[in-house]
């Protein structure tokens, strides 16, 4: 899901596709890169930020919904207003993207059901402006599906098509870093409701600490994809429906490589008795000889190349056994799926 924001004061990129015109050249672009969904938004709900009116969130959002769909491109609209829900389906948007989850305006409930439209209801507390005050869990990913879960019954309860539905954690939301992190890590949590799940990670705050400067300063907006691109790529493992970014040209082309797992199986006790390096695996080298024999000469079948990562690896002589996991998320199978692996155990006997 690209995200296209139509906005003066979006967090990292406002102001920057407000004009119409440029806000579709941007979709187009993000389509270019391998976007299969484009998510139009006209307000900005980083934290602090003030409402537009009615009114100019449909100014901001029609135009762009409009050109987009004439071209043949899939349009979600990100809106929390019923009326602003209701326009964009009516010129042609296929999902309503809605990040208070029938929260802010429970009629955009009655909107997507009447229209037969796809939702996505993400974990919401509180409007931008006081969100940060309600970042309060017993338990972020218990408290997140339960409070999520009372949202898809409301819903099912207004008529929307369960098959229609979706969730997301809400990541940045009346969250903390922590809870973010909590979030990532549990994702399998989010089957208890047996939906699609959205993650949405792209440039937030959390990954900017994250990143932070020796002195602690953020890393800016616009330099988090790097890092972006790989929760992608966790996500996608973690078997999620769609990942919501602001460049889906890095995101697919994380996602496009390999992920290596490896279990070394390794005697220990030497290099604990005499605290040497000499006696330790050096798991640095270890990972640029995977490095190396991933990105060498190419081959037709995953099991070959399991089969040389294991060779390298065995290479150390401390080193008895290694179990290879070699993740292929882009495999080419005409067939939606989360993940492709191989697994294999290699030792010296």
């Amino acid at each position: 899901m690209g995200v296209v924001n139509v906005t003066p004061d979006s967090f990292s990129d406002g102001g920057r596709w407000l004009d119409p015109d440029r806000a579709v050249e941007h979709g187009r672009q993000l389509l270019a890169e391998g976007a299969d969904l484009l998510d139009v938004g006209g307000e900005s709900t980083r934290p602090g930020a003030t409402r537009p009116l009615v009114v100019e969130e449909l100014d901001r959002v029609l135009p762009v919904i409009d050109a987009l769909v004439a071209e043949g491109a899939l349009v979600s609209v990100d809106t929390m207003r019923a009326p602003v829900a209701a326009a964009a389906l009516e010129r042609g948007a296929v999902l309503v993207n809605d990040v208070s989850g029938g929260l802010g305006d429970p009629g955009v409930l009655d909107v997507v059901a009447e229209a037969g439209a796809a939702y996505v209801a993400m974990h919401w507390r509180a409007h931008s402006d006081v969100m940060a005050s309600h970042a309060r869990y017993d338990d972020v990913v218990a408290d997140v599906v339960a409070e999520l879960g009372r949202r898809v019954d409301a819903a099912v309860a207004a008529g929307v098509d369960p098959a229609r539905l979706a969730v997301d954690p809400g990541l940045g939301f009346a969250k903390t870093a922590d809870h973010n992190w909590a979030l990532l890590r549990r994702l399998d949590a989010l089957a208890a409701l047996d939906l699609p799940v959205l993650v949405g990670s792209s440039r937030k705050s959390f990954l900017g600490s994250l990143l932070a400067g020796p002195d602690g300063t953020p890393r800016p907006a616009l330099e988090r994809e790097d890092a972006n691109a790989a929760l992608t790529t966790v996500a996608a493992l973690a078997g999620v429906w769609a990942v919501r970014v602001h460049e889906a040209g890095k995101a697919l082309d994380a996602l496009r490589r390999f992920v290596v797992d490896l279990v070394l199986g390794v005697d220990t006790a030497p290099a604990a008795a005499g605290d040497d390096l000499k006696d330790a695996v050096d798991y640095g080298r270890v990972v640029a000889d995977v490095v190396d024999a991933v990105t060498s000469e190419p081959v037709d079948l995953i099991e070959t190349l399991a089969q040389r990562v294991a060779d390298v690896v065995l290479r150390d002589p401390r080193v008895e056994w290694v179990e290879t996991t070699l993740h292929k998320p882009d495999a080419p199978i005409d067939a939606t799926f989360a993940d492709v692996a191989l697994t294999i155990t290699r030792s010296r006997t």
